[in-house]
């Protein structure tokens, strides 16, 4: 079902995209991993013997997602995962200017489109193909201080269930894979600014927000790789939103 396909895989270089890289590869898939950063694409790279190769893209750019386009041609990407993303600012909604508001949206979501826009195609004329979207589960509940990024992936979700409707009938699935907090670098940079906001310690911030969690933890980025292994494993899923968050909505 994996072994033997192509997947790509946007924000590949660092993160989430790693440990979903390693997770496909592990699955035995060839992955074409995308990002920005031409140094970080090639340390993936490398940790894969063969099984991956890079692509420079900006998600966000439409000449730049069409020169990929270009660079696929000939090779059957079956497997897209959009997985490229930006926090965005961590400030109440009056302070985040239209800047920084744009850039969330020109990543988070303009990035998604403008990859299925651009993979779809062979996939329709070929009659099969998997598509999974990162959302979050701060798509669906009120995060304080996180207004453009919580928009964003309910953009994602809402973008994830409509494509499903067109393209299902015509052999692609179409699924969200929507993480709690992922215990990393992001994760740590948004505590230190929650404590900011709020005038507390980062330790409490982080408490704070983890402790919504039934299981009292973040999720892990090998546990995020290894649920989109397992949503590809599941041929009957589409238009499916599958929350991967500690428990995190369930309180």
């Amino acid at each position: 079902m994996i072994a033997g396909r192509t997947a790509l895989v946007t924000g590949g270089g660092s993160g989430l995209g790693r440990a979903i890289t390693a997770a496909l590869v592990g699955a035995g898939a060839h992955v074409v991993v995308v990002g920005r950063d031409r140094a970080r694409l090639a340390e993936v790279v490398g940790e894969h013997d063969g099984m991956a190769r890079a692509e420079v893209c900006d998600v966000s750019s439409a000449d730049s997602v069409a020169a990929l386009k270009d660079s696929l041609a000939g090779q059957e990407v079956s497997i897209l995962v959009n997985n490229a993303g930006v926090p965005g600012p961590v400030a109440p909604l009056v302070d985040i200017d239209p800047e920084s508001w744009d850039e969330v949206f020109d990543v988070n979501v303009r990035g998604t489109y403008l990859m299925c826009r651009a993979l779809l195609p062979p996939m329709i004329e070929r009659g099969h193909g998997d598509i999974i979207n990162l959302a979050s589960v701060s798509g669906k509940r009120p995060l304080a201080r996180r207004t453009p990024y919580c928009a964003s992936k309910m953009a994602v979700i809402g973008l994830t269930g409509t494509l499903a409707a067109e393209v299902g009938p015509l052999g692609i699935s179409v699924n969200t894979l929507s993480p709690g907090p992922v215990d990393g670098e992001r994760m740590r940079r948004n505590f230190r600014f929650e404590a900011e906001q709020t005038g507390t310690s980062y330790a409490e911030a982080e408490r704070a927000f983890v402790g919504r969690s039934a299981l009292g933890r973040m999720v892990t980025e090998q546990e995020v790789g290894s649920a989109v292994v397992a949503m590809l494993h599941m041929p009957g899923l589409c238009a499916a939103d599958i929350d991967l968050s500690a428990g995190m909505v369930a309180r």
